[in-house]
């Protein structure tokens, strides 16, 4: 399976069906700009944001529009990465995980509406799961496979190694799959928002 093919129109409307269904909240957006804009519709101004380690929000703009400080959010990796003492560090990074808005992406997203997240320190697993009321998930459609087992081989083939060369190109040492999180459902009666932002363009690994 060649894990970098765009999904067909066909196989987006039934994934968007099944993540409905799983009430999940999905969006079909033709283009990385269109994602940017989407994002900036859904986060009103004061909201505190949160986000993971991502390619895919470096390639719409997101990063970059965060780093120019052109938007009216309460940036908490900001706040976070600017501060140089290590305890006080270690607090803001805890109380990040209850921010309003985490954004980031997914590694696989399955034809039954299944969001599949590989981690190597689980940083981001609390706000995914529980912590953070509202999730915004920007992910290519070439990211979307058939089944869960398609999804566990896109993270071992397609993932891994790539976020292995970019881990030592700026940290020095490699990653590995030490955690996964599976978002089957979303509980309506827990009153989160799940947006699914599905892009017809190749986005991130």
């Amino acid at each position: 399976m060649d894990f970098s093919t765009l999904a067909s129109d066909e196989t987006i409307a039934k994934t968007t069906a099944a993540l409905t269904g799983n009430s999940f909240i999905p969006v079909v957006l033709n283009t990385k700009e269109e994602a940017l804009e989407k994002i900036k519709e859904l986060i009103p101004e004061g909201a505190s944001i949160m986000n993971g380690a991502s390619e895919t929000l470096h390639a719409i703009g997101y990063i970059d529009l965060l780093k120019s400080g052109q938007h009216k959010w309460h940036n908490l990796h900001d706040a976070v990465l600017a501060e140089t003492d290590e305890v006080k560090q270690a607090a803001l990074r805890k109380q990040s995980v209850l921010s309003d808005f985490y954004l980031g992406s997914a590694h696989a997203l399955t034809e039954k509406g299944e969001i599949v997240v590989a981690s190597n320190s689980g940083s981001q697993l609390p706000h995914l799961a529980f912590t953070s009321p509202n999730l915004i998930l920007v992910i290519g459609s070439q990211k979307i496979t058939p089944t869960l087992a398609d999804a566990f081989r896109r993270i071992d083939e397609k993932i891994l190694p790539l976020e292995d060369v970019r881990m030592k190109g700026v940290y020095g040492y490699g990653t590995l799959h030490a955690k996964t999180l599976i978002l089957h459902k979303e509980n309506p009666a827990m009153g989160r928002k799940v947006h699914v932002l599905i892009v017809k363009e190749s986005l991130g690994f």
